[in-house]
């Protein structure tokens, strides 16, 4: 007879509430009796010379662009100097290049040599809930399993057979959690036609199953409603003649630490 799993029935995850991110909250101004040096950026000695001045800046490198390039070849330092002042632009450079510090905002990122417009751009990583206050301490872990098998909870990928990477938590008290680690994989989405006429998504997304870690038993032994999908699911991956379930996630020790190495008989220290 052939045994019908829940995987087989549908998505796990269909009815699954979506994780809200954090919301970001506006740091209230504190008045600071004395100021803290930003940090600073500069040359290394060896490269750092003061044979360099503005005048030989501005003729040899006329933009911007150019000026940012130079400055990355001889330093290794972005710096972000477009739309800026003239004569500050090249003061920043020189200070850079003879070793002198700057302030943070003139540093830039990236390569100056990519030019941004001919990049396709990516949509954020998505930002991961706060870690429930009811899941106990991670000091308070039993067991941990891992497992490289659980369907995926994207549609698409799930009706592919992709599957997840998963751990299961068992704490000290009962409780046990789940969180997907991943993977996460590009998507791209639309077209368009760069510069060089050839066609190249309109932006990446991300296929990002992962979760913050999720009650599937409380310390009461109550499930939750993915808690008992995810144990069905478990329960129908053999092993020998139990399954993962009873083998890996819900086991059960006997804890010995050096006190009851010492005196067995001490029943002051049991909690």
């Amino acid at each position: 007879m052939n045994k019908t799993t829940p995987a087989s029935e549908g998505n796990i995850w269909d009815d699954v509430p979506k994780e809200k991110p954090p919301v970001k909250k506006t740091a209230t101004p504190v008045t600071k009796t004395e100021a803290v040096a930003p940090p600073v950026a500069m040359a290394t000695a060896s490269t750092a010379s003061p044979e360099y001045d503005t005048e030989g800046l501005m003729t040899d490198f006329p933009t911007a662009t150019d000026l940012e390039r130079f400055v990355f070849d001889e330093t290794g330092v972005v710096l972000s100097l477009k739309g800026r002042a003239n004569k500050l632009k090249y003061q920043v450079a020189m200070d850079v290049l003879n070793g002198t510090p700057v302030e943070p905002r003139y540093i830039g990122e990236g390569n100056p040599y990519l030019d941004k417009a001919d990049l396709v751009p990516e949509e954020p990583h998505k930002i991961l809930p706060a870690r429930s206050t009811e899941i106990p301490p991670l000091t308070e872990v039993q067991n941990e399993f891992f497992t490289a098998f659980v369907p995926h909870s994207d549609p698409e990928y799930h009706a592919r057979g992709v599957k997840m990477h998963c751990t299961f938590r068992k704490y000290k008290n009962g409780c046990i959690t789940y969180q997907v680690l991943g993977p996460i994989e590009p998507r791209p989405f639309g077209e368009k036609i760069d510069k060089f006429g050839r066609m190249r998504p309109e932006i990446i997304k991300w296929t990002d199953p992962r979760t913050s870690e999720q009650i599937v038993q409380r310390d009461d032994g109550s499930m939750t409603p993915v808690g008992r999908r995810l144990k069905a699911m478990m329960q129908t991956m053999r092993y020998n003649n139990t399954n993962q379930w009873i083998k890996y996630i819900d086991r059960d020790f006997l804890s010995l630490d050096q006190r009851a190495a010492q005196n067995p008989w001490d029943l002051s220290n049991d909690h």
